[in-house]
């Protein structure tokens, strides 16, 4: 995958030169897509971009990573890793949206991406454009690419889900949904604070809610996922990972980390890392970090296994 410490050029369409080579055409062919021995039909995670609908999928890029496939649907090459990818976007599941451009049918979107030939692999993220390959390649090979650019996107903050065909047309065909009970008034007033960005208004909220029914399961795991985002609202996640990484017995340097794994969904580093931690404290520094991680278990949902797994631990080392 190619990268670089510099951004890459937003993407300019309209400033697009060159053309691009489709000597693939003359290549042993395959049947059109959908039909048997071609590539599969676009849906679920895979969608054929046009010019009416490529600008929105760029701008999409903003919220989920986008994969660009440029092809001669027909070539048997193209074909073949056209099937590799689809295959690889339905298992990751939506981290990623395939989109696939027909070079010949679409070549002035083709050309914005200043590839020599197809197929080629481009990645878009916030509306930047990431050369990663061109030719064949093998399912480990795209596979070891696609997880370099879900990292890059993951540092990006860019790690929304992609929406899948199949399921926007179930939901469209299910009857509407009945309307949802109104929160509870302290519920609804952490809500509204946190859509407004306050998250010391969202707090207090909750914690009212608590003072109010101290077993309220919902308000304590508001007020643990509150926490947790008012310590990180501000965080500088590489300042962070290098001060955990200079300082491994710094105990705030290590909480400051396991908060960002958290958050991020990396639940058992963020286990791991203070649990390793917490045989070597005594006082206060237990005490923190046995805290910390029974706000985690709430921020996970107390019935996830990962919980269960990490509390045994946090039992043996306390006792």
């Amino acid at each position: 995958m190619t990268t670089s410490d510099q951004p890459t050029p937003a993407m300019n369409f309209a400033a697009a030169r060159g053309a691009v080579d489709l000597s693939a055409l003359t290549r042993p062919q395959a049947p059109p897509p959908g039909e048997p021995g071609g590539a599969p039909e676009a849906g679920g995670y895979v969608l054929d971009l046009t010019e009416a609908n490529f600008e929105q999928v760029v701008r999409d890029s903003a919220t989920y990573p986008v994969v660009i496939l440029l092809w001669a649907p027909t070539d048997a090459a193209n074909a073949e890793l056209a099937t590799t990818l689809a295959g690889l976007a339905t298992e990751y599941d939506g981290r990623f949206l395939l989109g696939r451009v027909d070079a010949q049918a679409y070549p002035q979107i083709a050309a914005a991406f200043q590839v020599q030939g197809v197929p080629a692999v481009v990645a878009v993220l916030q509306g930047q454009p990431l050369p990663l390959f061109a030719g064949n390649a093998s399912d480990e090979q795209v596979r070891q690419v696609l997880d370099q650019v879900l990292a890059a996107a993951e540092q990006n903050g860019v790690t929304g889900r992609a929406p899948s065909a199949e399921g926007d047309a179930a939901q469209a065909a299910e009857p509407e949904p009945e309307a949802e009970t109104p929160l509870p008034p302290l519920h609804q007033e952490a809500y509204d604070a946190i859509e407004r960005d306050d998250l010391a208004a969202a707090e207090e909220a909750y914690t009212k809610a608590i003072k109010q029914d101290p077993k309220d399961a919902d308000a304590s795991a508001g007020l643990a996922q509150v926490r947790l985002m008012r310590r990180t609202h501000d965080a500088d996640l590489a300042a962070v990972r290098k001060a955990a990484a200079d300082t491994p017995s710094d105990v705030a340097a290590q909480l400051a980390v396991a908060d960002l794994d958290v958050l991020g969904g990396k639940v058992e580093d963020a286990f791991g890392r203070l649990l390793d931690l917490l045989p070597g404290l005594d006082g206060d520094d237990k005490e923190q970090v046995r805290v910390r991680l029974l706000e985690y278990f709430e921020v996970v949902g107390v019935s996830d296994a990962r919980v269960n797994k990490a509390r045994q631990r946090l039992a043996i080392s306390l006792y």
